[in-house]
């Protein structure tokens, strides 16, 4: 496995590459509702667990993260996507081989280390990339291993939600669920696995129905995380309106 190998200098430029070009110039609006860091998570690891629909859900939940808690953070990654994009490690990104039992061993006992030494690790515990609305969610049994090796934890759902809805440009909202904290060591790791695909699954839909009940535009109780541009039409919008006048 190819292990994370931290920048602070690194990190600092690419913080800033990722939102002024990338999630700006992508996105008409990303923006973050529910608690990254709760106060009652306060001195415990924690293991963020969410959906994996695009190939954007590592950059989007890295801004997130850096953006709005003081927590080191580590992210789970494919290994054949990080060597091709190895510069990732210096972001806190180490890899994951699903196709090697000693390799997918590795990684989570390495994610347990990192756990303990007081590092925050993203997960997306599908394994792939899988449609937005496919379901049933199926989580592999990663998570609920690392549990079993880190019973301290605690575990943070965040879900994802994007699309086209009323721009030309995709709006993504992240949600930060209620966090976990059972007591992982009295439960194997399919009760676990079962217990952390629920929760995501129904927070993943009542995420989507929260955009539906509001007509495909972004609830109010989410937070921007990014400076908003007029979109296509709205530039259009303005134009014809001021013809009209």
């Amino acid at each position: 496995m190819l292990e994370a190998v931290r920048s602070r200098s690194f990190d600092k430029l690419f913080y800033r590459y990722n939102y002024h070009y990338l999630i700006r110039r992508h996105f008409r609006y990303f923006g973050v509702a529910g608690e990254l860091q709760p106060p009652s998570i306060e001195g415990r690891p924690v293991l963020y667990i969410m959906n994996h629909s695009s190939w954007w859900d590592g950059l989007l939940a890295y801004h997130a993260a850096r953006t709005l808690t003081n927590r080191v953070h580590y992210f789970m990654m494919e290994e054949e996507q990080l060597r091709k994009y190895a510069f990732f490690r210096k972001l806190g990104a180490y890899s994951m081989n699903r196709h090697s039992t000693g390799d997918i061993s590795a990684s989570l006992r390495y994610t347990s280390r990192l756990l303990r030494a007081g590092g925050s690790v993203w997960m997306y515990p599908e394994g792939e990339i899988q449609p937005l609305e496919h379901r049933p969610m199926v989580l592999k049994a990663g998570a609920g291993l690392v549990l079993r090796l880190c019973p301290e934890a605690v575990v943070v759902p965040v879900t994802l939600y994007h699309g086209l809805f009323r721009h030309p440009k995709p709006e993504a909202t992240l949600l930060a669920g209620v966090p976990l904290a059972h007591s992982w060591k009295d439960m194997n790791r399919n009760s676990i696995g079962d217990e952390l695909q629920t929760v995501l699954e129904e927070q993943l839909n009542n995420h989507r129905q929260m955009i539906i009940n509001n007509g495909g535009y972004v609830p109010e109780q989410f937070q921007p995380l990014m400076k908003q541009g007029r979109s296509t039409n709205e530039w259009f919008d303005a134009v014809l309106g001021r013809r009209r006048r």
